[in-house]
């Protein structure tokens, strides 16, 4: 199973309005980066996100740019930003497909890489519309790409 990470694009503040929707600048972001993930031939069996709304329309953006079918993203509490790596890690073990979509929040994400890797550190530092991508194996996990936001807006404007 190979899993892709994404951190959410750029939330409006909670003043601005409680549900936090992408920001302006968070959509225009996560636009450029569902780009970079197009152009780069990504396809995903299943994207799954946090039920907060930056999360969902981080999501799918994506899916937009790749033709995956909206109807077909899963929301699930267990990518919240305070949900434990292990629920996660069940629920992936339960779908069916080789090539994951998780869209989420810090600080479950970068707890999540480092938990994959058996570490109590963290591994990854992640950005807004930044991507990491892990390859899980019987005899290990393997770290197969880290693409900064903006590298991933770069890829996306190119």
């Amino acid at each position: 199973m190979v899993i892709y990470f994404m951190l959410d694009g750029l939330a409006v503040s909670e003043l601005e309005d409680p549900a936090r929707p992408l920001s302006r600048e968070g959509v225009v972001q996560i636009q450029l980066s569902a780009k970079a993930v197009q152009r780069l031939g990504l396809a995903f069996d299943v994207i799954i996100c946090s039920p907060k709304r930056r999360s969902h329309q981080t999501a799918a953006l994506v899916a937009e740019a790749i033709r995956y079918p909206y109807s077909d993203i899963l929301e699930s509490d267990t990518v919240l930003p305070k949900a434990e790596p292990q629920e996660l890690m069940q629920k992936l073990s339960q779908m069916i497909g080789d090539k994951i979509l998780v869209v989420g929040h810090l600080p479950n994400l970068s707890r999540l890489v480092s938990h994959l890797f058996e570490s109590e550190k963290e591994m990854v530092r992640f950005e807004n519309g930044g991507m990491v991508c892990v390859e899980l194996g019987k005899e290990g996990n393997i770290l197969r790409s880290l693409l900064t936001a903006e590298q991933m807006q770069k890829l996306g404007r190119s």
